[in-house]
């Protein structure tokens, strides 16, 4: 059987890590995803296999969308569901207008149950062990932010950010404002980048070939190029070609639509950031 090359969105299941996800779906095929998931939560989860996982990195950089259920009256060491209690607070009533200032570009601090790594280290082995490392804050923007509803002590919300950002963080520092203490007991993304829940099968459809993407329709939603049938084998093989200026990544397109690259336009050339197999 030949390689799988392609993209197919997994609506992620509770209780998996997304490398779990990737290793069910894959198979025999080269695979990764393009942002991790934490177990606790669900929703769309991008796996990209054979050529594809040339894009991953490329494509994790995307905004993502959440819908996220915040706790209050309990924070936990792990700021979500699956830690266990480290503080309680007041139940005290929502305010929504303290939402105002979570949206827009600042700074934030990675928590210690997570996978960046200090010193070469892991933050989450260094919180299994106990220790508290200090952490760079990081810049991550919110571009919405908004009550979808509000059920006793949870409420839920939808969080569209950029890449990197920590929901679990972000629900603690909102409890911290109204004065409580919270954490986040349900996490569901609803996007990441272009691709949407409409999109999504199952992890077991999936496995078993269904929802799988071309690579050309995985980045149709960015610019591309077209270059002629002589100028193929020059992108294949990282050569200097003519293009006329458009923002980057674009797509480097061959006369049938193939993809050839993934490359940015600079000074009238194909500066290539990936380049696919021949």
């Amino acid at each position: 059987m030949s390689p799988v090359s392609g993209v197919v969105v997994v609506d992620k299941p509770r209780g998996l890590t997304s490398h779990d996800v990737v290793h069910k779906v894959r198979g025999k095929n080269k695979g990764g995803h393009t942002g991790t998931l934490d177990p606790m939560a669900t929703g769309v989860l991008p796996v990209c296999l054979g050529e594809a996982t040339k894009l991953a990195q490329l494509l994790s950089s995307d905004e993502k969308a959440y819908e996220a259920t915040l706790t209050l009256g309990t924070s936990t060491d792990t700021l979500d569901a699956e830690g266990k209690v480290v503080a309680t607070g007041p139940l005290v009533p929502f305010d929504a207008a303290v939402l105002a200032k979570f949206r827009g570009t600042y700074l934030q601090t990675p928590p210690m149950y997570s996978a960046v790594k200090v010193g070469g280290r892991k933050l989450y082995e260094a919180a299994r062990a106990g220790e508290e490392l200090e952490r760079e804050p990081r810049e991550v923007t919110v571009t919405r932010l908004e009550v979808l509803g509000v059920e006793g002590p949870e409420v839920r919300l939808v969080v569209e950010s950029s890449k990197g950002f920590y929901v679990r963080v972000l629900v603690a520092e909102i409890a911290k404002a109204l004065g409580t203490e919270g954490h986040l007991s349900g996490l569901r993304r609803t996007r990441a980048g272009a691709f949407t829940l409409a999109q999504a099968v199952t992890m077991e459809e999936a496995a078993a070939g269904k929802g799988l993407m071309t690579v050309e329709a995985a980045v149709a939603h960015w610019p591309s190029v077209r270059v002629s049938e002589t100028d193929v084998r020059k992108v294949l093989s990282g050569g200097r070609v003519e293009a006329a200026p458009v923002a980057g990544p674009v797509c480097v397109l061959g006369p049938g639509g193939r993809l050839l690259a993934i490359a940015d336009v600079e000074g009238g050339l194909l500066k290539y950031r990936r380049v696919m197999a021949s």
